[in-house]
């Protein structure tokens, strides 16, 4: 007869709690993706099927399907919501909720708004969508789906005036890629520094202060990491020896 001693034992409690770990991790992964997408996930809720999504959104089905998969597994309550929105009216809201990912979309890619100004027709057409979605929401007839939607994204019911504050963004932050693609270092700000140099360098400095209080909005964040590697340490990281 074999008999089972401690070690056995401890080895068997190990191998569980290890399993356990690697299930904890699994589902802690699951519900990091399910939060990638969040308006995929929203147009789920609200009555879309996987197939719809996957059109509206331009991604074949098996990737919607997956990621839903995974956000009813850190959500289990989504797939009953998904069942009452579906036989509502909430999933009728389809050219809506079109319209709403292409805004979303929009200021994920470029951290702007469309502009009724843009040569792009459909970027003009855009604009108009979400200046109507604005004045319902100022008369409190916005369609509560199109709204939570957009309430992801920051000032969304900001006048055309904001919005203007949001181009001028957009616009320093191409003179700056222009700037450093000439040859230019970092822009700086010291008292000496005139002209172009010093406007570019209270700019960028500005960025980097929301950047590290939590104050600039991740869309922002990261057209300034695709645009300009490395501007959060400027200067500083030439400076930096290795330990």
């Amino acid at each position: 007869m074999v008999e089972f001693g401690a070690g056995t034992t401890d080895v068997a409690h190990g191998g569980l709690m290890a399993q356990h770990v690697r299930e904890d991790a699994a589902v802690t992964k699951k519900r990091r993706t399910a939060a990638l997408h969040p308006e995929w996930v929203l147009m789920y809720r609200k009555g879309l099927s996987r197939t719809k999504i996957a059109e509206l959104t331009r991604n074949d089905v098996a990737t919607v399907s997956r990621h839903i998969s995974w956000a009813k597994t850190a959500d289990p309550a989504l797939h009953v919501e998904h069942a009452a929105a579906a036989k509502g009216s909430a999933a009728r809201a389809v050219p809506g909720l079109k319209r709403m990912y292409q805004v979303v979309a929009m200021f994920e890619a470029t951290g702007r708004y469309p502009s009724r100004n843009a040569e792009d027709r459909a970027e003009r057409e855009l604009a108009q969508w979400l200046r109507r979605r604005r004045r319902d929401a100022e008369a409190g007839i916005l369609n509560p789906v199109i709204g939570e939607g957009l309430a992801a994204l920051p000032n969304w019911q900001r006048k055309p005036r904001e919005a203007a504050h949001q181009q001028r963004w957009q616009d320093r932050l191409q003179e700056l890629v222009a700037y450093r693609a000439a040859g230019n270092h970092w822009p700086r700000t010291t008292p000496a520094t005139t002209g172009q140099e010093r406007e570019l360098g209270i700019w960028l400095r500005n960025q980097r202060y929301k950047y590290k209080h939590g104050q600039l909005h991740p869309a922002r964040a990261r057209a300034l990491d695709a645009a300009l590697p490395g501007w959060i340490t400027g200067r500083k990281a030439a400076h930096t020896r290795p330990q």
